[in-house]
C-alpha cells in the first residue's frame, strides 16, 4: 500500500516512547544502584557503569529519533546491504578487529574506546531483510523454494556464525525471529513446524559439542549440586530474589551485589531489582514490558502495509524473547544464557541497537491507522 502525506498525522505512538523513556530512566537508577561498589573497587570511579550507561542511552536516542524520520519503506529497499553489513561485522569477529575482552569468546568488535557487539546489530538486520522479503509480490508460500527458503537460508548463516562465537542463546533468538515473521508472512503452518523441528538436530549438536552447556543444562535440574560452581550463578540470585519479599530492602540496599551475585549491572540486573524493590517492584517493570509489547503488537497490526506490519511484529517479538529469558534465567526456570533485560541491563550495544528498533517501531506508528 502506497503512504501519502497525510498518512503521517497520527504522530508517535506516545505511549510506547513513555514506557521506552521510563524504563530507561529506571533502568539508569538500577545500573547505578547495582554497580556502584563494584565499579569503585575494580574501575575506581563508582559512576564509570553509569556514565557508559547514560552516554550509550543518549546515542541511542539520538539514533532512535533519526531513524523515526526516516521513511521505514526505504528500509525494504536497503534491507540486502543492511544484510551485507551484518554479515561484514559478523566476519570482522574473526580479524584484528575481534577482542575477547578477557573472557572465552570473540563476540565484540573494537574500535579504540568503542566496542561494540555484531550479534546484536543482527537481530535487527535480519529481522529487516525476512520482512522485506516475506512482504515481496509473486512469493508462492505453498512451494518452500519459491517462498521462504532464502530468508531461511541466510537464517542459518547467521545463525552458524553467532553460535560459534559461542553465543547460542542470541543466535536462537535471531533465528526464531526470523521464523515468526516468515510464519506472519503466510506461509503454512505445517511447513513452519517443519522447519524448526528440521532445526532441534543442530541445536541438540551445539549443545552437547561444548561442555559447559551440558554443565548448564545439568545444573538447571539442580543448582544445589554445584553451588560453588555452575549452580553458582542463579543460587545467588535466588538469595537475592528470596529477602526482597512484598516491598524490598530499599533502593541501593542490596546484599547480593556486594561481589556475590555475577553481573549484577547486566544479566542479572532483575535480581538485584526483585531485592531492593520487592515483589513489587518486578511486577511494576514486567507490567510496563508488557505495556511495552501492547503497543508494539498493535502498532503491527494497524500498520498500512504488509512489510510495515512483519517488520513491527518481528522487532516487538525480538525483545519480549529477550525480556521473557533474562526474567526466566533469574529466577531458575530457565538455564542460564547471556541475555540481558533491555532498556534496563547495562551494555552499550544492547541498548543502541534495541532503541534503533523501538525508533522503527515510532516510524511505523506514524503511518499506522488510530492506535
Amino acid at each position: 500500500m502506497a503512504m501519502h502525506k497525510e498518512d503521517t498525522r497520527n504522530g508517535y505512538d506516545r505511549v510506547l516512547l513513555l514506557v521506552t523513556l521510563l524504563l530507561l530512566a529506571f533502568g539508569l537508577l538500577m545500573v547505578f544502584s547495582a554497580s556502584f561498589v563494584i565499579a569503585a573497587e575494580s574501575k575506581g570511579d563508582p559512576y564509570y557503569f553509569l556514565k557508559r550507561q547514560a552516554l550509550w542511552i543518549m546515542i541511542g536516542l539520538a539514533g532512535m529519533f533519526c531513524i523515526s524520520y526516516f521513511p521505514y519503506n526505504k528500509l525494504k529497499r536497503l534491507s540486502v546491504i543492511i544484510l551485507l553489513l551484518n554479515f561484514v561485522f559478523l566476519g570482522m569477529i574473526y580479524s584484528g578487529f575481534g577482542s575477547d575482552l578477557g573472557v572465552e569468546a570473540r563476540r565484540w568488535l573494537v574500535f579504540g574506546p568503542i566496542v561494540v557487539q555484531p550479534a546484536e546489530f543482527s537481530k535487527l538486520a535480519l529481522i529487516i531483510f525476512t520482512a522485506a522479503y516475506m512482504s515481496s509480490r509473486n512469493l508462492n508460500f505453498k512451494k518452500l523454494a519459491n517462498g521462504s527458503l532464502i530468508p531461511l537460508v541466510l537464517a542459518m548463516i547467521v545463525f552458524f556464525m553467532i553460535q560459534s562465537q559461542p553465543d547460542l542463546s542470541t543466535a536462537l533468538i535471531v533465528l526464531v525471529g526470523s521464523l515468526l515473521v516468515i510464519f506472519l508472512a503466510g506461509v503454512p503452518i505445517y511447513q513452519v513446524a517443519g522447519l524448526s523441528l528440521s532445526l532441534l538436530p543442530f541445536l541438540i549438536y551445539f549443545t552437547i559439542k561444548q561442555d559447559y552447556r551440558v554443565q548448564r543444562l545439568l545444573t538447571f535440574f539442580d543448582p544445589w549440586a554445584e553451588p560453588t560452581g555452575s549452580g553458582y550463578q542463579v543460587i545467588q540470585s535466588l538469595y537475592a530474589l528470596g529477602p526482597g519479599h512484598i516491598f524490598g530492602s530499599g533502593l541501593g540496599r542490596s546484599q547480593q551485589k556486594l561481589f556475590y551475585l555475577p553481573e549484577p549491572q547486566n544479566d542479572f540486573i532483575f535480581a538485584v531489582i526483585g531485592e531492593e524493590l520487592g515483589f513489587v517492584g518486578t511486577v511494576t517493570v514486567l507490567l510496563f514490558y508488557l505495556v511495552f509489547f501492547w503497543r508494539g503488537f498493535q502498532i503491527a497490526m494497524k500498520a498500512p502495509d504488509l512489510f510495515g506490519s512483519l517488520l513491527a511484529a518481528g522487532i516487538t517479538f525480538i525483545i519480549a524473547v529477550q525480556v521473557l529469558i533474562n526474567v526466566a534465567v533469574v529466577t531458575g526456570s530457565l538455564p542460564v544464557t547471556g541475555i540481558n533485560l533491555p532498556l534496563i541491563s547495562a551494555g552499550g550495544s544492547s541498548v543502541f541497537f534495541t532503541l534503533l528498533g523501538i525508533g522503527i517501531l515510532l516510524n511505523i506508528s506514524k503511518h499506522a491507522r488510530a492506535v
